[in-house]
């Protein structure tokens, strides 16, 4: 496969090279991502069982909220977690911070897969034009008129809180990393319940955006290793965050 790429990739992916098998890993990492996403797209494109599926999960939804109103606040309140408003102000914030604590890489990293990431949820939303549910709470208050799928809410809180994640990991205590994966999966699962629950997406729409979503961040990611390894640093660890060595500059005084 490496053989149809672009030197200038296939020198940096080659499992032989000095961190060609980590890069490696990365790009299959992408793939098993992109594939089952490609699948459900396929689905919805062409009709298939995967929206009878959904047409039937969102009418199930609506008649067990209809018994519980109050549930409503609940899901407005934690959809508000993903929407673009919260986005923009938390991830212009930490940009922010990052640039003035001198980590300029981190800075272009959260931008970039944050920003792309927004543009290709809209692409993709208006290659497909899937309307949204006709099971729409009346009372969602972050309901925004458009095209369903995939959900920008749950593409969006992937990629941005993953961004996050790894950014500020190295600060985070070993001990207390797993928590923090925890906590970051629980936050998404929520979010991607909400938009169901006021029955603004569709099943598949909230997958799919999860999916696109990882795979950019993963791809984010890799890029972001290869920036370092051009530079002379050692490739990225995820499971150590982005930039180890920013630890010191990001701690607070």
């Amino acid at each position: 496969m490496l053989n149809y790429l672009p030197h200038f990739f296939r020198r940096r992916l080659d499992p032989a090279s000095r961190y060609g098998l980590r890069l490696t890993l990365f790009l299959v990492a992408v793939c098993l991502v992109a594939v089952p996403f490609c699948w459900l797209l396929i689905e919805v494109v062409s009709d298939d069982d995967v929206v009878e599926f959904d047409m039937a999960a969102a009418e199930q939804a609506f008649e067990i909220k209809q018994q519980v109103p109050w549930v409503a606040e609940v899901l407005n309140a934690v959809s508000l977690l993903g929407h673009p408003i919260w986005f923009w102000i938390l991830i212009g914030s930490v940009a922010i911070y990052l640039w003035r604590h001198h980590r300029r890489r981190l800075v272009a990293f959260l931008l970039t897969s944050t920003l792309g990431g927004s543009i290709i949820n809209t692409a993709v939303k208006i290659a497909v034009d899937r309307p949204r549910p006709s099971y729409v709470d009346p009372a969602a208050l972050t309901y925004q008129e458009g095209r369903s799928f995939p959900s920008g809410h749950a593409m969006s809180s992937i990629i941005a809180y993953g961004a996050l994640l790894l950014i500020f990991l190295p600060l985070i205590p070993r001990r207390y990393r797993n928590w923090a994966v925890g906590g970051y999966i629980a936050l998404e699962v929520m979010i991607g319940l909400s938009r169901l629950g006021l029955g603004v997406h569709y099943i598949s729409d909230v997958v799919a955006g999860y999916l696109l979503g990882l795979a950019w961040l993963t791809a984010s990611t890799a890029a972001f290793s290869i920036w370092r390894v051009e530079r002379g640093r050692r490739p990225v660890e995820p499971a150590a965050g982005l930039e180890p060595e920013a630890k010191k500059d990001l701690q607070p005084r």
